[in-house]
């Protein structure tokens, strides 16, 4: 980092110019979160300039901020591979005829919460949980004539809280870690605010969700009718997911876990369609599945998946990032978080004030590991000197940081979540509950002093 320093009101008036143009970008103006994070960063340049920074700065700004996105971006790209060989080799489709089947149209939508909600805490991804069963919810969800953007709401929840309350996940070990407390611990502590926002956004789903099916059981059964005649609908398709578990509960990297659900998948494709040829099983993978049923509506459903869907979001989390980069590199992010740590002086205050940096972390650095790591460093000794337990520091985070970047139209989570669905951030926000309560409850936890453990002494 450079050696000049930025005073609080610079860093101040810096960040409200940066979040201003982002926000009037792409909500006023309606261009792309990639052309609002771009013209941002070249505003951090000629700020950069005009201070007489360093030139090599700006290079590495933009190096350190993509560094923590490697890994993710990769696992996007791979994502992309899995989507695809899951459509062609008959996996989302037997998810989707066994959900037809299964599942209560009227209580679709909580069910999809609830599902999730489980198969999140047995993963401990919900990256995973989204692009492998809430495909197939999502391909429900649309024939039974849901709105789209509620039912998207429902599988992120239950994802996220999955992810949350599960000890297989990184972002939870990885807050845990920061934090220096014991991971069980953080996890029993997330439940002050997890359990309220969880049941609030159950009962949320129910009741939306009552009132808004309008398909008929001949039109369900129409789409089984062919997804069967189009698809291998089988018991077969199971076997991916059983791996997917069993990795998990190896706490396989996820990584690991994706490349070896295509390498098993591909080999279903193979033993199904023995003459399928190297060249069409790559343009599988690079362009995705292309649907051809003859139903319009299954047809915009199915086609998707392929390492070219995921290009988009892979360029917007690499301008995220590296502007990120650049706010850290310059010292306006350190400033502004390290001024306002410095101004606590009750437990409830200095709470709201955690929520508040790693809410305003995820919105200018976009990455939800960096929303946990730069305001647990910048207020973990506040929380010492208050003898409050580490824990109350990771529910702080947790509920402000991991949860919320899946909100941020320019984020990591919120742009692979618009990828994978094909709906924007902005219209499924209002619906993803879970992330709305958890720093809710959080704050009103704060105020109360309901559910904040101290230190003994």
């Amino acid at each position: 980092m450079h050696t000049k320093k930025v005073s609080l009101l610079e860093a101040i008036i810096v960040l409200a110019i940066i979040i201003l143009s982002i926000s009037i970008g792409v909500i006023a103006l309606k261009v792309t979160p990639s052309i609002a994070i771009l013209f941002s960063i070249s505003l951090i340049m000629l700020y950069s300039l005009i201070r007489r920074f360093p030139l090599t700065l700006l290079n590495q700004g933009i190096t350190s901020g993509i560094k923590p996105g490697i890994v993710p971006i990769f696992i996007f790209i791979l994502v992309g591979a899995l989507i695809a060989v899951w459509i062609k080799a008959g996996i989302i489709p037997t998810l989707m005829v066994i959900g037809f089947k299964i599942i209560s149209i009227k209580f679709f939508v909580p069910s999809v919460f609830i599902v999730c909600a489980v198969v999140g805490s047995a993963v401990g991804s919900a990256f995973t949980v989204m692009s492998t069963i809430g495909i197939a919810f999502f391909g429900i969800g649309t024939t039974l004539g849901l709105d789209p953007a509620l039912v998207v709401g429902a599988i992120v929840s239950g994802a996220i809280f999955g992810d949350k309350m599960s000890p297989l996940s990184e972002s939870t070990n990885l807050t845990a870690a920061v934090v220096d407390a014991d991971l069980f611990k953080h996890i029993k502590h997330l439940m002050w605010s997890t359990i309220p926002a969880f049941i609030c956004s159950l009962i949320l789903f129910g009741i939306i969700g009552w009132n808004n099916h309008d398909a008929s059981l001949g039109q369900i059964q129409s789409v089984v009718t062919i997804l069967e005649k189009n698809f291998s609908i089988s018991i077969w398709a199971g076997i991916p997911i059983l791996f997917m578990f069993i990795c998990a509960w190896k706490k396989l990297p996820a990584v690991f876990t994706i490349l070896l659900n295509i390498c098993i998948s591909v080999g279903m494709i193979f033993i199904q369609e023995p003459h399928t040829s190297f060249k069409s099983l790559g343009t599988l993978i690079e362009s995705g599945y292309v649907s051809h049923t003859g139903n319009k509506q299954i047809d915009l459903l199915l086609s998707r998946g392929g390492i070219e869907s995921m290009m988009p979001t892979v360029a917007l989390i690499i301008l995220t990032l590296s502007l990120g980069g650049l706010l850290m590199q310059t010292g306006l992010i350190k400033t502004a978080m390290n001024a306002l740590a410095q101004q606590l002086s009750s437990t409830a205050s200095l709470i709201s004030a955690t929520l508040l940096a790693s809410i305003s972390t995820n919105i200018f650095v976009g990455e939800q590991f960096l929303s946990v790591i730069l305001p647990g460093n910048a207020f973990k000794t506040v929380y010492q000197k208050k003898r409050l337990d580490p824990v109350v520091l990771g529910r702080a985070l947790e509920d402000g940081g991991t949860v919320i970047n899946y909100l941020i139209p320019w984020g990591v989570a919120g742009s692979f979540v618009a990828g994978t669905f094909g709906i924007s951030t902005l219209a499924y926000l209002p619906f993803v509950f879970f992330s709305l309560f958890s720093p809710l409850f959080s704050f009103l936890s704060g105020l109360t002093g309901i559910g904040i453990k101290y230190l003994k002494d």
